[in-house]
């Protein structure tokens, strides 16, 4: 892999398209497990770039320079609350505009590599409502006039909220005596409440500013007094992590480590990465390190160490702790996973030092020295949504849940007939062409092909992946080898300008606007979807979506099965217990174009004839 040159596989690509699908994904996923996604080193120097200069270095001097602060002076401004009330802020600002999270070309954005606020600013475009049935208003899947005004208004509320001073305000308690700047109520209010407005209009801009975190930092900051806000914000960043790593507790979390560790730009070394494999190339199951790594340093520390931060009194104790939490951080940072989540431990490893170090318990920031009906008003608030989220993943996203990370992700897979993909070009305001496209530009017809089914092999190398791959091959049958095949999760960054693993944000809501707007023929369009495994359930829910028609069929399968088998499936589809189809549906099938896929091809050359599927 060079500076400019990325590690792309070894493959003649207009060949390779021609073989059989599985063995692409065989070829592909043993690729990832040696070199990931093969991106140029350039890519990590542009993400580093944007770390230091623009969220790191632009947002101290946002912070510190409009508090009469001096930016080139950390022991004068680290430990000021102003500081860390706008650096919240700040990341609500570059969060909700797409500049932050799920930017750029690990995001599935190649050109251009921002989508965010190109597609918030423009009306037309698709927005989800989270419960258009039972909130007056907020019915429809098109961006309005109404929600660029809403979207408008709030940014310019954070960049208010940054460029007031804030006030000088005094807060005692028999420890500790404020007195400082913090921002108002009057700047605070606005923020949370236009968020959340815009949220019941479009759930992909609230999840998108990372709400989940940012808005009950708000909600201490606009009424909680001092000492109890900074108390609260410590269990709120130890919540996300607890329970993120609880929800690693699953058979899901061992096959994450290992393709995550395997998309390591800066580790050249083959060998380790292999070290994760059981028995590469031929069993890309984790190795006994692999599982290692998951459970011990990536699930029990990642539960046992924050807690022991936030209960220590012990400055030795806490400096420990604080630096392993700071390891975690820079290890995420350096492995530079897809959907990239830079900036949020940018903003945690601040965290750490101003909420541990510098307002540590033994100064009179510990749990005990909180207001004991606050105390436990936050615990209860901030563990209702995991719980809940663990218990009922189809009616909590995996962001408000705090299950980042574990494995256990809703997903998708979508196949559409030759050609079909041209239709979301063509009929799908967005600020971006599909991936495929935009790739094109960049590399070529076949090369840009070759890319995409590197994420579907990325894809089978976790549990759901193996799941949706046997649902896809039970339904399309033979067509699954010519069929264009996409991971859904990077095609909806394309449609909706975002998407953080939320497998809910393209569920069937999105496949009914999409519809709506391409006019799909049956059979065209597939969506294989799953659900979450429920927390301790073993078996994860599947639908399949014919765009045309709706849900057609409905099943599950086991978990055991996904996690036990090769991302190949050498040994057929997983089974699968079907629960439900649609009386006397029977899938319409699309032979391959001809001429042969191709750019010519893709532009309407081809002309497939539908039949039905036998």
């Amino acid at each position: 892999m060079g500076l400019t040159t990325g590690n792309f596989p070894p493959v003649d690509p207009p060949t390779f398209m021609k073989m059989p699908y599985l063995e692409r994904i065989k070829t592909l996923s043993r690729h990832w497990a040696e070199y990931g996604f093969g991106a140029p080193k350039i890519t990590m120097f542009i993400y580093l770039f944007r770390m230091i200069f623009f969220t790191a270095g632009c947002g101290v001097l946002a912070a510190t320079l409009t508090s009469d602060l001096n930016p080139f002076a950390p022991s004068e401004w680290f430990d000021q609350a102003i500081v860390w009330q706008k650096l919240i802020v700040w990341m609500l600002l570059i969060e909700s505009l797409g500049m932050g999270g799920s930017w750029g070309p690990l995001s599935g954005h190649f050109k251009p590599f921002t989508a965010g606020f190109r597609h918030y600013f423009r009306v037309g475009t698709i927005r989800l409502p989270p419960w258009p049935d039972k909130v007056p208003g907020t019915k429809g899947h098109t961006r309005e006039p109404i929600d660029v005004a809403i979207y408008t208004l709030m940014i310019v509320s954070f960049i208010v909220a940054i460029a007031l001073p804030g006030n000088v305000e005094t807060h005692r308690t028999d420890d500790v005596l404020f007195v400082g700047h913090l921002m108002s109520m009057g700047v605070l209010v606005p923020m949370m409440v236009l968020l959340c407005v815009l949220g019941l209009r479009d759930r992909t801009v609230f999840l998108a500013a990372r709400s989940e975190q940012y808005l009950p930092a708000l909600i201490f900051f606009a009424f909680f007094p001092f000492v109890d806000m900074v108390i609260a914000a410590k269990i709120l960043i130890v919540a996300v992590w607890a329970w993120a790593g609880f929800s690693k507790l699953n058979k899901h979390f061992p096959l994450v480590i290992p393709p995550m560790t395997s998309n390591t730009p800066w580790l050249n070394s083959t060998k380790f990465k292999r070290a994760h494999y059981a028995d590469f190339p031929d069993d890309l199951t984790p190795s006994r390190f692999g599982r290692f790594m998951a459970h011990i340093p990536g699930t029990a520390f990642e539960i046992a160490v924050p807690l022991i931060l936030l209960a220590s009194a012990n400055e030795t104790i806490t400096l420990l702790a604080a630096v392993i939490m700071l390891g975690y951080c820079v290890f995420i940072i350096s492995c530079f996973p897809l959907a990239t989540p830079i900036e949020w431990n940018v903003m945690f490893m601040y965290l750490i030092g101003f909420l541990f170090l510098s307002h540590s318990s033994a100064d009179g920031y510990a749990l005990w020295d909180m207001d004991p009906v606050l105390l436990v008003l936050t615990i209860v608030a901030l563990s209702t949504f995991p719980i809940w989220g663990n218990r009922r993943p189809d009616q909590i996203s995996f962001l408000p849940g705090l299950r980042q990370y574990g494995g256990n992700w809703a997903s998708a897979m979508w196949g559409m007939a030759p050609g079909a993909e041209q239709k979301l070009n063509d009929h799908v305001k967005k600020a971006s062409l599909m991936q495929r496209d935009q790739l094109e530009e960049l590399y070529g017809f076949h090369e840009a092909e070759v890319v995409l089914h590197q994420l579907l092999g990325w894809r089978s190398l976790h549990s759901q992946g193996r799941g949706l791959n046997s649902v896809m091959w039970n339904t399309l049958g033979k067509d699954l080898d010519h069929y264009t095949l996409r991971e859904a999760e990077f095609s909806c960054n394309a449609v909706i300008g975002w998407n953080f693993g939320d497998g809910h944000l393209h569920d069937e809501r999105l496949i009914e606007a999409l519809q709506e707007r391409c006019d799909f023929a049956p059979g065209e369009f597939i969506i294989v979807w799953v659900e979450s495994e429920p927390y301790g359930n073993g078996r994860q829910e599947y639908r399949v979506i014919d765009a045309a028609v709706g849900i057609v069929e409905r099943g599950s399968w086991s978990v055991d099965d996904c996690v036990n088998t090769q991302p190949w499936l050498p040994d057929g589809p997983i089974p699968t217990n079907v629960t439900w189809r649609l009386d006397g549906y029977q899938r319409v099938s699309y032979p391959p174009l001809d001429p042969p896929p191709g750019p010519a091809a893709e532009a309407g050359d081809g002309v497939p004839r539908p039949q039905v599927a036998t």
